[in-house]
Formats: C-alpha cells, structure tokens, sequence
C-alpha cells in the first residue's frame, strides 16, 4: 500500500511539527485533535514559520499555499479511515495511547500501520492493545521537528520487517535520518540523555555547583550546543521526570532513580520553560 495521506494525533508541539514536515514532504495530513481551536491555533503557527521560510527565500507563496492545503483539520479519530498510516502523538500517557490504539485498530483499514511518536513507552505493549501488531511502530521524532533530521523507528516485538522498511522510507521522504532501535526503555536518545539530566539535577541537590555553572561545564567542556539543565526546562521537567520513572520502572536498576529534587520542582509547578521557572527564570 502506497502512502500518500496520513493522520497526525495531537496538534502540540509535536504533532504540529510532524504534520508540516509531512505536508512539506508532499503528503495529505488528517491533522486531529480534541480540540478545533487547538488545530487552527497549529495551523496558524505553521504559516506563520512558512512565511519565515519565504521571507528567507527557501519557499514562495505559492508553495506555502500548496502545504497549508495539504493539512485537514479533524476532531474525530474515525477519520483515520481514509489513510494510509497514523502517526500518534498524543500525550505521554500509557492508559490514553492504549485507548486511542485500540480506536485506531477499529477505524483504520486493514493493512495500515500505526505509529506512536512515544519517547519512552514501549511499543510492544501499545502494539498488544491491536488486532494487528506486526503493524505497530514507533516513530520517535526529535524537537524541534522541522530542524532534527533523526527520527528513531522502534520496532516491538512483534513488527514486521515489511513495517520497519515502509516507515524507513516515509522517514526518509519526510527529509529525516532514520536510525533503527528495538523496543527497550528509553529507546537510545532518552536512555542516554535522561540520565544525565538527572546527575546534572543531583549535582545540583547535592550542592556540587549552581545551573549556570553545570551548564557551562558541558557547553564549554564537551562542546554540548544547550546546557543539561536549559536542556531539562526546554523538555518540560515533567516529561523528564516521567521518562525516568520510566527507566527506573522498566530497568529496576537505582542509576535510573529519579532526583528527589526533580520531584520537589515538579510537585512545585516549577516545570521549566512552560511555567516560566524551572532552574532558570522565563517570561513567558
């Protein structure tokens, strides 16, 4: 089956960016969420970042006009019966991606792969959930979508080598570096970067040194482009604080504990960028 129309759930950061990125790649993009005015807010961020791209001379208006008209608002999942695969992005929550698996598997034709741009859970469990799992994936996609070339393709237990080698290809013709992994905690990306964000945290805790000078240590020392701890806050610390219970639960392992005082902040409200404090200050 050839795939030219996909569905993206979840119009946040994520999603959206996914979504353009398909569009640009000349693809049809079903672009759902719960919410209409979080879909045309998106879309509007979108062509707001494509009049960038004009201005800037790396597109014109008319192939602005052809993205934007590849993108279809919907506000119901039963529109996944018209495509041809579905990247979820949706929350990071296991109990709601089982939920919107177990639609999906209803809705969708048979023969479609489903995908979820998770950046932890793991995908032979979502893929359990189905009637089809040689057919569910993992499509992890790196922040800020339209700027990171690495897509990290998951295969469960259960995916097929037909599955892995289609959505290799749709990586490749989305403009993205796919790099194979299998199904563990963490996959690669977050296995290695979550727990230094959390030795970062704990030099912290521990009273080793301040934010700015732990972040200095690995921009000026290792030649890190963003510091651990701006790293963290850009992340959201909930999401980091979620992916390390992840680990610490899928391991069993006291390296992957998470910080205490990344729980302190996290309980605080203090989840970095969003909140407009985390272990550095932000006006939002």
């Amino acid at each position: 089956m050839a795939i030219s129309k996909i569905m993206v759930i979840g119009a946040g950061q994520m999603g959206g960016g996914i979504a353009q990125v398909a569009a640009e790649a000349g693809l049809q993009v079903v672009l759902n969420d719960i919410d209409r005015g979080f879909i045309d807010k998106r879309l509007s961020f979108i062509s707001g970042l494509l009049d960038k791209n004009i201005a800037k001379g790396r597109i014109t208006a008319e192939k602005k006009t052809e993205i934007l008209a590849r993108l279809i608002p919907s506000t119901d999942l039963k529109d996944a019966a018209g495509v041809d695969l579905v990247i979820e992005a949706a929350t990071e929550n296991m109990a709601l991606k089982e939920k919107i698996f177990r639609t999906l598997d209803l809705v969708a034709k048979p023969g479609v792969i489903l995908a979820s741009n998770t950046s932890s859970l793991p995908i032979t469990e979502l893929a359990a959930v189905t009637k089809r799992p040689e057919l569910v994936i993992g499509m992890h996609f790196m922040n800020p979508v339209p700027v990171m070339k690495l897509v990290e393709v998951i295969r469960g237990i259960a995916t097929s080598d037909d599955t892995y080698a289609r959505v290799k290809e749709l990586s490749e013709r989305m403009g993205k570096v796919p790099v194979e992994v299998n199904d563990y905690p963490g996959f690669i990306a977050n296995r290695l970067l979550m727990p230094m964000i959390n030795e970062a945290i704990y030099c912290i805790y521990e009273g080793v040194a301040d934010a700015e000078s732990i972040d200095t240590v690995m921009k000026l020392g290792m030649a890190h482009p963003m510091g651990p701890l701006t790293l963290a806050d850009f992340i959201g610390l909930d999401t980091c604080l979620a992916i390390m219970e992840v680990l610490y639960e899928g391991f069993a392992d006291s390296k992957y504990r998470p910080c205490p005082l990344l729980r302190k902040m996290v309980k605080a409200g203090w989840l970095g960028k969003k909140s407009g404090k985390g272990f550095f200050e932000y006006s939002n």
